[in-house]
Protein backbone atom coordinates (compact mmCIF):
# COMPACT_ATOMS: atom_id res chain seq x y z
CA UNK A 1 0.00 0.00 0.00
CA UNK A 2 0.95 3.66 0.00
CA UNK A 3 3.46 4.89 2.55
CA UNK A 4 2.24 7.13 5.33
CA UNK A 5 4.27 10.34 5.24
CA UNK A 6 4.91 12.45 8.34
CA UNK A 7 4.60 16.01 7.02
CA UNK A 8 5.25 19.34 8.74
CA UNK A 9 1.89 20.91 9.53
CA UNK A 10 2.73 24.16 7.74
CA UNK A 11 3.66 22.27 4.55
CA UNK A 12 0.01 21.37 3.91
CA UNK A 13 -2.23 23.89 2.14
CA UNK A 14 -5.83 23.37 3.36
CA UNK A 15 -7.11 25.75 0.66
CA UNK A 16 -5.87 23.68 -2.27
CA UNK A 17 -9.49 22.68 -2.97
CA UNK A 18 -12.73 24.40 -2.01
CA UNK A 19 -14.02 22.23 0.83
CA UNK A 20 -17.35 20.44 0.69
CA UNK A 21 -17.89 20.50 4.46
CA UNK A 22 -19.00 23.96 5.66
CA UNK A 23 -17.29 24.96 8.88
CA UNK A 24 -19.35 26.99 11.34
CA UNK A 25 -16.80 29.78 11.43
CA UNK A 26 -16.84 29.97 7.63
CA UNK A 27 -20.47 31.10 7.52
CA UNK A 28 -20.69 34.86 8.03
CA UNK A 29 -18.18 34.67 10.87
CA UNK A 30 -20.42 32.46 13.00
CA UNK A 31 -18.74 30.31 15.61
CA UNK A 32 -20.79 27.68 17.35
CA UNK A 33 -20.19 24.51 19.36
CA UNK A 34 -18.98 21.60 17.25
CA UNK A 35 -19.37 18.40 19.23
CA UNK A 36 -17.88 16.22 16.48
CA UNK A 37 -14.74 18.36 16.34
CA UNK A 38 -14.47 18.28 20.12
CA UNK A 39 -14.62 14.48 20.08
CA UNK A 40 -12.00 14.33 17.32
CA UNK A 41 -9.66 16.62 19.24
CA UNK A 42 -10.05 14.51 22.37
CA UNK A 43 -9.32 11.32 20.43
CA UNK A 44 -6.18 12.72 18.81
CA UNK A 45 -4.97 14.15 22.11
CA UNK A 46 -5.38 10.77 23.79
CA UNK A 47 -4.36 8.33 21.04
CA UNK A 48 -2.67 10.37 18.37
CA UNK A 49 -3.75 10.68 14.75
CA UNK A 50 -5.18 7.30 13.74
CA UNK A 51 -6.22 8.02 10.14
CA UNK A 52 -3.93 9.82 7.67
CA UNK A 53 -5.11 12.79 5.66
CA UNK A 54 -4.70 12.68 1.87
CA UNK A 55 -2.59 15.18 -0.05
CA UNK A 56 -1.17 15.90 -3.48
CA UNK A 57 2.38 17.10 -4.09
CA UNK A 58 2.57 20.74 -5.19
CA UNK A 59 6.36 20.91 -5.48
CA UNK A 60 9.00 22.66 -3.39
CA UNK A 61 8.03 20.63 -0.32
CA UNK A 62 4.41 21.84 -0.39
CA UNK A 63 1.28 19.67 -0.39
CA UNK A 64 -2.37 20.35 -1.16
CA UNK A 65 -5.05 18.90 1.09
CA UNK A 66 -7.47 16.54 -0.67
CA UNK A 67 -9.27 14.97 2.30
CA UNK A 68 -8.97 15.14 6.07
CA UNK A 69 -9.71 18.82 6.66
CA UNK A 70 -11.19 18.19 10.11
CA UNK A 71 -8.22 16.09 11.20
CA UNK A 72 -5.83 18.80 10.05
CA UNK A 73 -7.82 21.50 11.85
CA UNK A 74 -7.96 19.41 15.02
CA UNK A 75 -4.19 18.99 15.01
CA UNK A 76 -3.65 22.70 14.37
CA UNK A 77 -5.92 23.70 17.25
CA UNK A 78 -4.24 21.21 19.60
CA UNK A 79 -0.84 22.62 18.67
CA UNK A 80 -2.04 26.18 19.28
CA UNK A 81 -3.59 25.20 22.59
CA UNK A 82 -0.83 23.01 24.04
CA UNK A 83 2.33 23.95 22.17
CA UNK A 84 3.34 20.27 22.24
CA UNK A 85 5.81 19.15 19.56
CA UNK A 86 3.84 15.98 18.84
CA UNK A 87 1.21 18.10 17.08
CA UNK A 88 3.77 19.65 14.69
CA UNK A 89 3.43 16.75 12.26
CA UNK A 90 0.47 15.36 10.33
CA UNK A 91 0.36 11.84 8.90
CA UNK A 92 -0.59 11.83 5.23
CA UNK A 93 -1.07 9.57 2.22
CA UNK A 94 0.18 10.95 -1.09
CA UNK A 95 -2.38 10.89 -3.91
CA UNK A 96 -1.57 11.48 -7.56
CA UNK A 97 -4.75 12.69 -9.27
CA UNK A 98 -4.13 13.64 -12.89
CA UNK A 99 -6.67 16.46 -12.90
CA UNK A 100 -8.35 18.85 -10.49
CA UNK A 101 -11.59 17.02 -11.22
CA UNK A 102 -10.13 13.78 -9.87
CA UNK A 103 -9.00 15.59 -6.73
CA UNK A 104 -12.55 16.90 -6.15
CA UNK A 105 -13.97 13.41 -6.69
CA UNK A 106 -11.50 11.97 -4.15
CA UNK A 107 -12.47 14.56 -1.54
CA UNK A 108 -16.21 14.09 -2.00
CA UNK A 109 -15.98 10.28 -2.01
CA UNK A 110 -14.05 10.32 1.28
CA UNK A 111 -16.56 12.59 2.98
CA UNK A 112 -19.56 10.70 1.58
CA UNK A 113 -18.19 7.59 3.30
CA UNK A 114 -17.02 9.17 6.55
CA UNK A 115 -19.61 11.85 7.27
CA UNK A 116 -23.17 12.79 6.43
CA UNK A 117 -22.91 15.99 4.42
CA UNK A 118 -26.04 18.09 4.13
CA UNK A 119 -27.67 18.48 0.73
CA UNK A 120 -26.72 22.16 0.80
CA UNK A 121 -23.04 21.21 1.21
CA UNK A 122 -23.29 18.66 -1.60
CA UNK A 123 -24.82 21.23 -3.95
CA UNK A 124 -22.32 23.87 -2.89
CA UNK A 125 -19.32 21.71 -3.79
CA UNK A 126 -20.87 21.05 -7.21
CA UNK A 127 -21.10 24.79 -7.76
CA UNK A 128 -17.55 25.43 -6.50
CA UNK A 129 -16.10 22.64 -8.66
CA UNK A 130 -17.75 24.11 -11.76
CA UNK A 131 -16.50 27.60 -10.84
CA UNK A 132 -13.00 26.15 -10.49
CA UNK A 133 -13.41 24.78 -14.05
CA UNK A 134 -12.84 21.25 -12.81
CA UNK A 135 -16.00 20.30 -14.71
CA UNK A 136 -17.67 21.73 -17.78
CA UNK A 137 -21.10 22.17 -16.23
CA UNK A 138 -23.42 21.14 -13.40
CA UNK A 139 -24.44 17.89 -15.08
CA UNK A 140 -20.84 16.75 -15.53
CA UNK A 141 -19.99 17.70 -11.94
CA UNK A 142 -23.00 15.89 -10.52
CA UNK A 143 -22.23 12.72 -12.44
CA UNK A 144 -18.56 12.74 -11.47
CA UNK A 145 -18.85 13.79 -7.83
CA UNK A 146 -21.93 11.72 -7.00
CA UNK A 147 -21.72 8.98 -9.59
CA UNK A 148 -21.86 6.25 -6.95
CA UNK A 149 -25.22 7.44 -5.59
CA UNK A 150 -28.70 7.06 -7.06
CA UNK A 151 -30.16 9.16 -9.85
CA UNK A 152 -32.88 10.36 -7.45
CA UNK A 153 -30.26 11.57 -4.95
CA UNK A 154 -28.36 13.42 -7.68
CA UNK A 155 -31.63 15.06 -8.72
CA UNK A 156 -32.12 16.34 -5.17
CA UNK A 157 -28.58 17.76 -5.11
CA UNK A 158 -29.37 19.48 -8.42
CA UNK A 159 -32.49 21.04 -6.90
CA UNK A 160 -30.44 22.34 -3.96
CA UNK A 161 -28.24 24.18 -6.46
CA UNK A 162 -31.08 26.74 -6.70
CA UNK A 163 -30.82 27.31 -2.96
CA UNK A 164 -27.04 27.65 -3.12
CA UNK A 165 -27.15 30.07 -6.05
CA UNK A 166 -29.84 32.24 -4.45
CA UNK A 167 -29.02 32.13 -0.74
CA UNK A 168 -25.36 31.24 -0.14
CA UNK A 169 -24.06 33.98 2.13
CA UNK A 170 -27.62 34.93 3.10
CA UNK A 171 -28.48 31.86 5.16
CA UNK A 172 -26.39 31.74 8.32
CA UNK A 173 -27.25 28.09 9.06
CA UNK A 174 -27.61 26.45 5.63
CA UNK A 175 -26.63 22.99 6.88
CA UNK A 176 -29.70 23.00 9.12
CA UNK A 177 -31.96 22.84 6.05
CA UNK A 178 -33.51 19.39 5.94
CA UNK A 179 -33.87 17.56 2.65
CA UNK A 180 -37.65 18.10 2.67
CA UNK A 181 -37.54 21.79 3.56
CA UNK A 182 -34.68 22.50 1.16
CA UNK A 183 -36.51 20.93 -1.78
CA UNK A 184 -39.60 23.03 -1.00
CA UNK A 185 -37.44 26.14 -0.78
CA UNK A 186 -35.80 25.30 -4.12
CA UNK A 187 -39.25 25.09 -5.75
CA UNK A 188 -40.35 28.42 -4.28
CA UNK A 189 -37.12 30.11 -5.40
CA UNK A 190 -37.59 28.83 -8.95
CA UNK A 191 -41.10 30.34 -9.02
CA UNK A 192 -40.14 33.69 -7.47
CA UNK A 193 -36.75 35.09 -8.59
CA UNK A 194 -37.12 38.12 -6.29
CA UNK A 195 -37.51 36.00 -3.18
CA UNK A 196 -33.83 35.86 -2.23
CA UNK A 197 -33.66 39.64 -1.72
CA UNK A 198 -36.69 39.56 0.59
CA UNK A 199 -35.20 36.68 2.56
CA UNK A 200 -31.98 38.66 3.02
CA UNK A 201 -33.87 41.68 4.35
CA UNK A 202 -35.93 39.56 6.73
CA UNK A 203 -33.03 37.55 8.12
CA UNK A 204 -31.11 40.74 8.83
CA UNK A 205 -33.61 41.33 11.61
CA UNK A 206 -32.84 38.27 13.72
CA UNK A 207 -29.95 37.09 15.83
CA UNK A 208 -27.38 35.55 13.49
CA UNK A 209 -26.75 32.78 16.01
CA UNK A 210 -30.42 31.74 16.23
CA UNK A 211 -30.62 28.77 13.88
CA UNK A 212 -34.10 27.81 15.10
CA UNK A 213 -35.51 31.24 14.19
CA UNK A 214 -33.95 31.05 10.74
CA UNK A 215 -35.42 27.62 10.05
CA UNK A 216 -38.82 28.69 11.43
CA UNK A 217 -38.81 31.63 9.04
CA UNK A 218 -37.98 29.42 6.04
CA UNK A 219 -40.71 26.95 7.05
CA UNK A 220 -43.29 29.73 7.14
CA UNK A 221 -41.98 31.20 3.90
CA UNK A 222 -42.49 28.00 1.92
CA UNK A 223 -45.84 27.25 3.56
CA UNK A 224 -47.19 30.67 2.55
CA UNK A 225 -45.85 30.54 -1.00
CA UNK A 226 -48.46 30.34 -3.75
CA UNK A 227 -47.96 28.19 -6.88
CA UNK A 228 -46.63 30.29 -9.73
CA UNK A 229 -44.77 32.84 -7.61
CA UNK A 230 -45.23 36.52 -8.45
CA UNK A 231 -47.47 35.76 -11.43
CA UNK A 232 -50.36 35.01 -9.08
CA UNK A 233 -49.49 37.31 -6.18
CA UNK A 234 -51.47 40.42 -5.43
CA UNK A 235 -49.56 43.58 -4.63
CA UNK A 236 -50.91 43.51 -1.09
CA UNK A 237 -49.74 39.95 -0.39
CA UNK A 238 -46.31 40.73 -1.80
CA UNK A 239 -45.94 43.81 0.38
CA UNK A 240 -46.97 41.76 3.41
CA UNK A 241 -44.36 39.10 2.64
CA UNK A 242 -41.65 41.74 2.79
CA UNK A 243 -42.63 42.94 6.24
CA UNK A 244 -43.05 39.57 7.96
CA UNK A 245 -40.19 39.07 10.37
CA UNK A 246 -38.74 35.66 11.26
CA UNK A 247 -39.90 36.12 14.85
CA UNK A 248 -43.49 36.38 13.57
CA UNK A 249 -43.11 33.38 11.29
CA UNK A 250 -44.57 30.58 13.41
CA UNK A 251 -44.61 28.94 16.77
CA UNK A 252 -41.20 27.59 17.71
CA UNK A 253 -40.23 25.26 20.56
CA UNK A 254 -39.35 27.04 23.80
CA UNK A 255 -39.11 24.17 26.30
CA UNK A 256 -40.57 20.66 26.13
CA UNK A 257 -44.35 21.00 25.98
CA UNK A 258 -44.34 24.74 25.28
CA UNK A 259 -44.00 26.77 22.06
CA UNK A 260 -43.82 30.52 21.52
CA UNK A 261 -44.79 32.93 18.75
CA UNK A 262 -43.76 36.58 18.92
CA UNK A 263 -45.68 39.21 16.97
CA UNK A 264 -45.75 42.97 17.13
CA UNK A 265 -46.76 43.84 20.69
CA UNK A 266 -47.85 40.30 21.44
CA UNK A 267 -46.36 37.00 22.61
CA UNK A 268 -48.43 33.82 22.30
CA UNK A 269 -47.68 30.61 24.19
CA UNK A 270 -49.22 27.21 23.58
CA UNK A 271 -48.62 23.62 24.68
CA UNK A 272 -49.33 20.99 27.32
CA UNK A 273 -47.18 22.83 29.87
CA UNK A 274 -49.57 25.80 29.85
CA UNK A 275 -51.42 24.69 33.02
CA UNK A 276 -53.06 26.99 35.62
CA UNK A 277 -50.09 26.42 37.92
CA UNK A 278 -47.61 27.32 35.17
CA UNK A 279 -49.63 30.42 34.29
CA UNK A 280 -49.67 31.54 37.94
CA UNK A 281 -45.91 31.11 38.23
CA UNK A 282 -45.37 32.99 34.97
CA UNK A 283 -47.53 35.88 36.17
CA UNK A 284 -45.61 36.00 39.43
CA UNK A 285 -42.31 36.06 37.59
CA UNK A 286 -43.44 38.84 35.27
CA UNK A 287 -44.59 40.97 38.22
CA UNK A 288 -41.22 40.42 39.89
CA UNK A 289 -39.53 42.01 36.88
CA UNK A 290 -41.03 45.42 37.69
Amino acid sequence: GRLVLPLPMDAVDPGYLERDRIAAEAVNGLVGPDEAMGALRASIAARGQQTPIEVVALGSGRYGLVSGWRRLKALQSLKAETGEARFDTVLALLRAPETTAEAYVAMVEENEIRSDLSFFERARIVRQAVKAKAFEDDTAALRALFGSTTKARRSKVKSFLRVVDALEGVLRHPTRLSEHLGLKLARVLSEDPALSARVARALAGIDAQDADAEIAFIQTLVSRAKPGGDAVRTKRSEDKSETVSPQEASFRPLIPGLSLKAERGQITLKGDRLTPDFTARLEAWLKAQE
